[in-house]
């Protein structure tokens, strides 16, 4: 039986509906096809966070990889979002068409503290049915959006008047009010907002000085870094008061990175070095705190000049500049070391990543070799650090009993089967250069069972000096020694306050406007984990 062919239409209207159906309709596949592919790539992303959350970082490239997921996910989403509206329009041109709405999860309710500002749309004065006006309110319905104000910038006068005596000439006035900083010009705020942007957003100032001309308020490179300079002036005090918190731990940790330094025709390597006091981990009281400082060159007697005052436990990396500070004889006192297995893991699983080397055969590149004992030796240590995770905030009197419960056993197997696999290996083999790292040093790793305090890996130094890494990219280099040397105090208060869950900006802008007129026996208030705001005066007037 022959099926009669459909003969287009030759009505000239018709045709041009056709055509706008058949637009509709690719554009509706096309929006489908968009949003499949964000639902895709937002479930994948969700399944690494909460493989993240719950096995902890499986490598040392997964908070790298989740943003890369996150930054194909905006992309994905906001490709589906364009060309869902893109549908609609083109749905909107016929009539038989379906449109194809996003499936969106609930957005959540705007934040309570946010102030609202109520605008009424005219209300109908006559019934739109049978054009009575006599309207009764039933009651109304309210659409929220969030809308940002620009930044606005002011001028503050501050009046002093002046009297004289009709008796005795004398001329009186109120005394100068009080600037931030010697010859300032900069009130606190806009002064916080230029330090935590060069050092918090690494944003440089001749940046910052572009941004404010295009706002209307011209401030020269040079005036800029005046303010910077008193600011940093003006914060000595907090700086060495955290630095005395510090140091006053039981148990540090201590790294360091690159920093590069403008030189006479030529760029130097500077380091940044970091120790911070975390205590949370064992349950301590202490706030946590991070103290940087600043060299040229990575010399060991750096480090042993910023814990020259300090004994207690250390950990850190196998760097040689600290050998000497844990001499049994130095002075004030011994210092243990307490060694990162996160370090000690690092080379075995490069030589056991399964996941790269996936990667690898999925773009057709050539595979590494995988070593079954590096993938075993990953394996042993993952076991001590699922431990770890689950004892995190225990006193250390409770990680200690878990760690001799669980972990020793754990630890005993594996130095055994390490010893026992290394007198097979050759000298120069990158696995048995892996253990060695271990086994030369097995009094430092194996510290933490006997002492609750010690943690497992120096997270906590790394996490800190994670902003300088990111932001290399923004200054480039530091302009000179004195400048490496004032950033590394501006990280100490910024990411100090960071850490204690402060908003560096907000908290700056306040001790700025009373450093000067507190007591000096009472400046640990100011410090980010004793900071409380004062009120505003709207707010205490509205008490």
């Amino acid at each position: 039986m022959k099926t009669r062919r459909q003969t287009p239409p030759d009505d000239v209207a018709a045709l041009k509906a056709a055509l706008l159906r058949v637009e509709a309709e690719l554009a509706v596949a096309r929006a489908k096809a968009a949003d499949d592919q964000a639902v895709i790539a937002h479930q994948k992303l969700q399944i690494e966070k909460l493989n993240r959350a719950l096995y902890g970082p499986r490598a040392e490239r997964t908070a790298r990889l989740i943003d890369q997921m996150e930054m194909a996910f905006e992309d994905l989403a906001a490709t589906a979002t364009e060309d869902e509206i893109a549908a609609e329009q083109a749905v909107a041109k016929t009539t038989n068409v379906v449109a194809f709405t996003r499936l969106r999860p609930a957005r959540k309710p705007f934040p309570d503290h946010l102030p609202r500002e109520r605008i009424v749309e005219p209300a109908p004065t006559t019934c739109s049915c049978c054009g009575s006006d006599r309207l009764r309110k039933l009651g109304e319905d309210v659409t929220e959006t969030l809308e940002v104000i620009p930044r606005q910038w002011k001028v503050i006068q501050r009046v002093r008047e002046k009297f004289t005596c009709r008796d005795c000439e004398k001329i009186s006035q109120a005394p100068a009010p009080f600037h931030v900083t010697p010859r300032g010009w900069a009130g606190p705020a806009l002064l916080a907002m230029i330090l935590f942007e060069k050092f918090g957003q690494h944003q440089p100032l001749n940046r910052q000085a572009e941004r404010y001309a295009k706002e209307g308020v011209p401030l020269s490179l040079s005036t800029l870094a005046d303010q910077v300079g008193a600011g940093c002036a003006v914060l000595e005090p907090l700086i060495r008061r955290i630095e005395d918190h510090v140091f006053a731990a039981e148990r540090l940790h201590g790294d360091d990175t690159t920093v590069p330094v403008l030189a006479k025709g030529k760029t130097d390597t500077g380091r940044c070095w970091v120790y911070v006091r975390d205590d949370r981990p064992f349950g301590g009281p202490a706030p946590p705190a991070a103290m940087f400082y600043y060299s040229r060159d990575r010399g060991g007697e750096h480090p042993q000049k910023h814990l020259a005052s300090y004994a207690g436990l250390f950990q850190a990396d196998a760097y040689g500049g600290y050998a000497k500070v844990y001499l049994p004889d130095r002075k004030p006192g011994p210092i243990l070391e307490a060694a990162c297995w996160v370090h000690a893991r690092r080379p075995f699983f490069i030589m056991a990543d399964l996941a790269e080397n996936a990667r690898r055969k999925a773009r057709s590149k050539t595979t590494a070799p995988i070593s079954p004992l590096a993938l075993e030796a990953v394996q042993r240590i993952d076991a001590l650090f699922e431990i770890e995770r689950s004892i995190n905030g225990h006193t250390a009197e409770q990680r200690r009993a878990i760690r001799q419960e669980l972990s020793a056993p754990l630890v005993a197997d594996l130095e055994g089967w390490m010893r026992e696999q290394r007198a097979k290996l050759s000298r120069g083999n990158d696995l048995a250069k892996a253990m060695d790292y271990m086994l030369k040093r097995w009094p430092a790793f194996t510290r933490f069972l006997d002492d609750g305090r010690v943690c497992l890996s120096n997270n906590s130094a790394e996490r800190a000096l994670r902003g300088i890494a990111l932001g290399r990219k923004s200054w480039l280099f530091a302009g000179s020694d004195r400048g490496g040397q004032r950033a590394a105090a501006m990280y100490s208060l910024i990411v100090t306050a960071k850490i204690n869950d402060v908003d560096p900006q907000a908290w700056l802008a306040d001790v700025l406007a009373r450093i000067a007129g507190h007591p000096a026996s009472r400046i640990d208030e100011l410090l980010p984990w004793n900071w409380r705001p004062l009120p505003r005066v709207a707010d205490s007037q509205a008490a």
